[in-house]
């Protein structure tokens, strides 16, 4: 079973042993570039002073999925809160025991990590911007609705008289470009490549073609439903541009996290959700 994890998590890139590509797609490397989003993310849900984050019901949906299934298995009290951070940090390392990867790191790497993710996540903006703006043009949507890009984070809706900060929205953005790809690409895609090719005996090729796409249509579609309930969220209700957005967005983060590790792509996300915050709120005023 071991190695059929390794298998199917490896990476398609044929690189140089140490090299920056190689160094950087490391799981423990995706732990350690990662913690100062997860810290962030934690503090600033518990101490910037907005009712936003106070309401429960707009934190980050996988975030609150995540907590759900911990809750179930026995976790509760205040460690709950903490609980999914720690789960994060408990499958990285494991994942870096199970690729038998190097474990040291050259912090130097961060900095070039860094700007990577904000390089990788400009063509999901563009594409954002094209598909609002073809869609408002062919549905004659008025003109305030021409640009605006689209968010990544699939957050419960806000509760009502409550308007999203700046700020929350960045918070909430950085959650979900966490733990949404631990969701949906490091867990969905490493389970549907042992169903397809264990339980259908489907070659491998054909089984990571329909992981990526089943996995992408479910993280498109969870923005718009609540798979535990079963409910719409009221909040983002479904849009085919949207969902067509948020489906290409999720095989173009699938085939980061094939290419280019764990952290690469959770990075990648959450520098879209916070450059997408930015512009919204900055240029369309949204």
């Amino acid at each position: 079973m071991a190695k059929k994890i390794k298998d199917t998590t490896n990476q398609l890139l044929n690189v140089a042993q140490d090299s920056y590509l190689e160094r950087t797609s490391r799981p423990f490397y995706a732990l350690v570039f990662l913690l100062p989003f997860i810290a962030f993310y934690e503090l600033g849900t518990i101490f910037i002073n907005t009712d936003v984050l106070n309401e429960a019901q707009i934190r980050v949906v996988a975030f609150v999925w995540l907590q759900e299934f911990l809750r179930h298995i026995g976790f509760g009290g205040k460690f709950l809160w903490a609980a999914p951070a720690l789960m994060v940090v408990v499958i990285l390392v494991a994942y870096q025991i199970v690729s038998r990867k190097q474990w040291w790191i050259s912090p130097f790497d961060f900095i070039p990590m860094t700007v990577e993710c904000i390089l990788l996540a400009v063509p999901l903006i563009v594409l954002s911007l094209l598909l609002h703006s073809t869609s408002s043009s062919s549905h004659s949507v008025v003109a305030s609705n021409i640009g605006v890009v689209t968010p990544l984070a699939a957050k419960y809706s806000l509760a009502t008289g409550h308007s999203s900060s700046l700020l929350a929205d960045i918070v909430t953005g950085i959650g979900a470009g966490i733990y949404e790809e631990l969701l949906f690409r490091l867990i969905l895609i490493c389970a549907l490549m042992l169903l397809f090719q264990d339980v259908f005996k489907m070659s491998k090729s054909n089984s990571i073609v329909f992981s990526v796409l089943a996995s992408a249509a479910l993280f498109g579609a969870h923005h718009h439903i609540d798979f535990l309930t079963g409910q719409p969220n009221h909040g983002d209700l479904f849009d085919w541009t949207k969902f067509i957005f948020r489906t290409m967005a999720g095989i173009y983060f699938a085939v980061l996290f094939a290419m280019r590790g764990f952290g690469i792509a959770a990075g990648t996300h959450a520098f879209y959700d916070i450059i997408a915050t930015l512009i919204n709120a900055l240029i369309f005023h949204r």
